[in-house]
């Protein structure tokens, strides 16, 4: 990933799991390519922004357990997304606004205090290869960078003019609710079944990942038997037999044999990115 020995920045501690995500890997479906990309799109466009990137450029995106990077040349960044410390060597630094991190220098992006998902971009963006168009990891399929690791260098592009430093950006806690839309086999749910899950608690699995939201919670009824694999999108809500449903996100399977009995509405996507273990969240159906 060093990009032809430009001065770029080198990982020093990936965290738990840490990759570079942009706005996904978009029309290869029909080649059981998903389309990965950030998980939390709002906070990786604010990141962007906030240096004066492309809407396209990649970001880091940490799970978590946070990141230290140590950047080879002086280097504008912005931390947005989970809740977290952001310390530039033994220096507090504020989350949500440009910094400037000097060559060398050890920027730590904490363990995440609420939420799950930090974003990290950089003035100038990451000059890493494309594959199928996109610089997104893909955890599901192994397309894309690899995950970060202890040593990698992320070269840096060309950073362009800044922008007018932006009043605080305000980001607002969204309640942990989840609006459903009618899926495509919402005929298989069992009888009241779909007026059921209007109010129904969820609690979020320990198994959810970039795949999958996954919820347990009441049992969703639904008829017996398997369908032929179909087409699967983002936000979808697969049901299995066990009646617990299973939110898809960016790295979902391109197929899957379960019904897909609602859909999760655009805008709520982005708090699936920040919902960790152990949270609860509420469905509601229209």
């Amino acid at each position: 990933m060093s990009g032809g020995g430009r001065p770029g920045v080198e990982v020093v501690d990936p965290g738990p799991l840490s990759t570079l995500q942009d706005l996904g890997r978009h029309g290869w479906a029909h080649l059981g390519v998903p389309r990965a990309g950030a998980l939390d799109r709002g906070a990786a466009a604010l990141a962007r922004r906030l240096v004066g990137g492309a809407p396209d450029d990649a970001v880091v995106e940490t799970t978590l357990g946070g990141i230290v990077l140590r950047p080879r040349r002086a280097v504008t960044v912005a931390v947005t997304g989970a809740a977290c410390d952001v310390v530039v060597d033994r220096r507090h630094v504020a989350h949500g606004m440009p910094v400037t991190v000097p060559a060398g220098a050890l920027l730590t992006v904490g363990r995440a205090t609420t939420g799950v998902r930090s974003y990290v971009a950089f003035a100038g963006g990451l000059d890493v290869d494309p594959v199928l168009g996109s610089r997104s990891t893909d955890t599901l399929a192994g397309v894309g960078p690899p995950r970060l690791s202890v040593g990698d260098l992320l070269a840096l592009g060309a950073p362009g003019a800044l922008p007018e430093p932006p009043p605080a950006p305000v980001v607002r806690p969204r309640a942990p609710v989840l609006r459903l839309v009618p899926g495509p086999r919402v005929d298989w749910l069992g009888r009241g079944a779909w007026a059921a899950l209007d109010g129904a608690a969820y609690v979020v699995a320990p198994d959810s990942d970039r795949v999958g939201l996954r919820l347990s919670g009441p049992r969703v009824e639904r008829r017996g038997g398997e369908l032929p694999s179909e087409g699967i999108v983002l936000g979808a809500v697969q049901l299995p037999p066990s009646g617990q449903p299973v939110v898809f996100l960016a790295d979902h399977p391109t197929t899957g044999g379960y019904p897909v009995v609602a859909l999760v509405e655009d805008d709520d996507l982005d708090l699936c990115a920040q919902l960790r273990p152990g949270n609860r969240v509420t469905l509601r159906t229209r």
